[in-house]
């Protein structure tokens, strides 16, 4: 980042009668700092003594390229599968004679659809305006395990007196910011022996293979019949199970919450705090 001039390459044909003694400048060196244009003056000085003054124009320019180096980098996805990496996170020690005036990406963000190996390009600029660029390998990485959410359900032993239910079916809005690959449930499936609340566990993975898990409770009952059903509080419910019409009687003038269930235990319409007579 250095520069430098002498008086002859300044001198454009200076005479004197009697001769030329010296050739003298004020400035001689120059440094990044001089960069554009700068005024010099000339002195030239005959053999006895005398002496008279010019000035001129020195341009400095800098046209040495920077030297830059990259590093690859792995990027971790957050919550929302967003990333994001700086210049200064992909540079790795980039130089210049004079002094480094910007680093730029050509891209900086990433998301679900980057998992992997990414190809992104470095540029440097000097403060001359000389710019190199290299490029970096950023892999994208998502370990951001899934949001598992369970939800309890009634199950109804079908005829043979077996039921099976799906991950799907104790799923309670479970999300992954990348997108979930499957739900399974363990255990799936139930007999006359699993009568009453049995816990089970909900298995999350999302696209990337992270998963989660979380439990739930599945109560088993009997396949019910077509007959009525008599409640504790003297309600009468039928036909039950039904595939078009349910009446629901009451004796007197109640406050109830309302649930029902399809065949496999889903809940299909839910009612709370209902006051009917």
């Amino acid at each position: 980042g250095m520069g430098s001039i002498i008086p002859s390459q300044v001198d454009n044909g200076s005479s004197d009668a009697c001769g030329i003694a010296t050739y003298t400048l004020d400035i001689e060196t120059f440094n990044c700092d001089d960069i554009g244009v700068n005024s010099v003056v000339l002195t030239v000085t005959d053999v006895h003594g005398n002496s008279n003054t010019c000035s001129a124009t020195i341009t400095i320019e800098d046209s040495i390229l920077p030297t830059i180096i990259c590093q690859d980098l792995t990027v971790q996805l957050d919550g929302n599968g967003l990333g994001e990496i700086t210049p200064l996170g992909v540079d790795n020690g980039s130089i210049d004679n004079c002094s480094i005036d910007n680093y730029s990406l050509d891209i900086d963000t990433f998301g679900c659809d980057d998992i992997g190996a990414n190809t992104v390009i470095l540029t440097v600029t000097d403060a001359g305006g000389n710019s190199e660029s290299c490029s970096s390998i950023i892999t994208v990485v998502d370990s951001v395990n899934p949001v598992a959410n369970c939800q309890d359900i009634t199950v109804l032993l079908d005829g043979s007196g077996n039921a099976t239910i799906i991950g799907d079916d104790i799923n309670n809005g479970s999300t992954d910011a990348c997108g979930i690959a499957s739900l399974s449930v363990s255990p799936n499936s139930f007999d006359i022996g699993d009568l009453g609340d049995n816990l089970v566990t909900l298995t999350v993975t999302d696209v990337n293979g992270n998963s989660t898990t979380c439990t739930a409770i599945v109560t088993v009952t009997e396949f019910l019949s077509t007959e009525s059903v008599l409640t504790t509080e003297n309600v009468k419910i039928y036909p039950n199970p039904t595939e078009e019409s349910l009446i629901i009687s009451f004796p007197r003038e109640l406050e109830v919450s309302i649930h029902l269930f399809d065949l496999v235990g889903k809940l299909i319409q839910s009612q709370n705090n209902v006051i009917v007579s």
